[in-house]
């Protein structure tokens, strides 16, 4: 029976979300990625309701660190047992020791994900690729025939990092083929392969724009290192500055909170009407540069920065010159900034001020040991034009789950607090934009 008929539900700051038949119970769960910031959130979904998933299973080559499982209460963290997988390794071995912990499986959730060193465009389709192809393989060789198998993939499934696109991003927009290869296209094709081979097993693409939610290994977190810059600026007493030009200060984003995804891809597998559907995954709550900032600095104790920087002369530009974008006409995006993340996590006294942080506020996690992968992607967001991920499909289909950025974005760096890597806030909560 669907969610539809039974009355919607909230859950703290997620409101509308679905409730389900009761009907619906001791379902088992693979879980892959576990670690990161989509398996760890969908994984605590699932766990919040103990009759209709009995077990999870958390496949990752580590299991998920303690500080993270302490976020759970006792009685969920019971229900999960990790398996210690390495999906670069061959079928035969993955399903060795899927069979040998007698692992079952009515629903997969596939987050795995890879960032190899030497991150080109192929490399990334090579190595993400063997990932879902060596797993996938393995299952029918462990006698594991899921009913639903869920893949997730991101913003860049739409071009997003080859220059503008058409706006807002709906599912039904053909796959940009003329540049660099998008490792999405060829995990979806193997998945829809897999399920033509395997016709027991549907499944569910769900792509997210920006992810929030706390992690350890948060470096695709892009909001994570804006906190980190706030609160150094709070120590120092001074003013939190935007990097990024005026376009990108009025510039509307779309952010996907990883717990609401969560809640979103449990809905999917869950209901006959979206077997075999891509949904988009977004809060629905549009988020301006002019908007986050200033919350931002509230949160720490900041000083607000000043305007953006309105003087061309002191604004860097990148010009990627004459090259074709997801578009096939008009110019390419030319980030502007007056600084980046990366050149003010460089500066001695500021890495300095993260010391003095971690050692008054008990920060377990020092950030600027590694500044490129710390830093470097949270310059995407303060640069970002517009990011605007539609949710239309989802809401089509009944889809009804909402949270407001930035009380998600609060609740996340609370969390981050608690696992050590960012010291506390000084307000009590979000100003939600309502």
């Amino acid at each position: 029976m669907s969610s539809s008929n039974f009355p919607l539900q909230n859950k703290g700051i997620f409101k509308s979300l679905p409730t389900f038949s009761p009907d619906i119970k001791d379902l088992t769960a693979i879980v892959t990625g576990a670690n990161g910031i989509s398996g760890f959130h969908t994984m605590r979904v699932l766990l919040e309701s103990p009759q209709r998933w009995r077990k999870v299973w958390a496949a990752s080559r580590r299991p998920p660190p303690e500080e993270m499982m302490a976020l759970l209460p006792a009685g969920q963290r019971a229900r999960v047992e990790h398996i210690a997988l390495d999906f670069l390794s061959s079928p035969e071995d993955i399903a060795r020791l899927l069979k040998e912990k007698s692992v079952t499986a009515d629903v997969v959730f596939f987050y795995s994900y890879a960032q190899p060193k030497q991150a080109s465009a192929e490399t990334m389709v090579e190595v993400n690729s063997a990932l879902l192809r060596n797993f996938i393989n393995a299952l029918p060789q462990a006698g594991i025939a899921p009913s639903r198998f869920l893949l997730q993939t991101g913003a860049k499934t739409y071009g997003v990092h080859l220059g503008p696109a058409r706006t807002p991003h709906v599912e039904s927009d053909p796959r940009i083929t003329k540049f660099e290869r998008i490792f999405y296209y060829p995990q979806e094709d193997i998945l829809w392969q897999y399920c033509k081979d395997h016709r027991k097993t549907k499944w569910n693409v769900i792509t997210p724009a920006w992810i929030i939610g706390a992690v350890n290994n948060a470096a695709m977190n892009a909001l994570r290192p804006l906190a980190v810059y706030a609160a150094v600026q709070a120590h120092k007493k001074e003013p939190l500055h935007f990097p990024g030009d005026y376009d990108s200060w009025l510039g509307v984003n779309t952010h996907s909170s990883a717990k609401l995804t969560g809640y979103l891809s449990e809905w999917a597998v869950l209901e006959e009407k979206c077997a075999n559907q891509t949904f988009n995954a977004i809060d629905d709550s549009l988020l301006p540069n002019n908007r986050l900032w200033p919350e931002l600095a509230r949160w720490y104790g900041a000083e607000a920065g000043s305007d953006p920087e309105l003087d061309e002369s002191k604004l860097t530009t990148i010009d990627p010159g004459e090259v074709p974008t997801p578009l096939d006409y008009g110019p390419p995006l030319k980030p502007r900034f007056s600084f980046t993340l990366s050149q003010w996590a460089g500066k001695a006294e500021n890495q300095a001020a993260w010391k003095e942080i971690m050692n008054e506020k008990g920060v377990t996690h020092n950030l600027f040991e590694d500044i490129k992968a710390n830093f470097a992607f949270g310059e995407a967001v303060a640069w970002a034009r517009v990011l605007q991920i539609s949710s239309n499909k989802a809401r089509h289909f009944g889809w009804t789950g909402h949270v407001d950025t930035l009380e998600s974005l609060f609740l996340a760096y609370g969390e981050f607090q608690k696992i050590g890597m960012l010291p506390p806030m000084v307000v009590e909560k979000a100003n939600p934009l309502i």
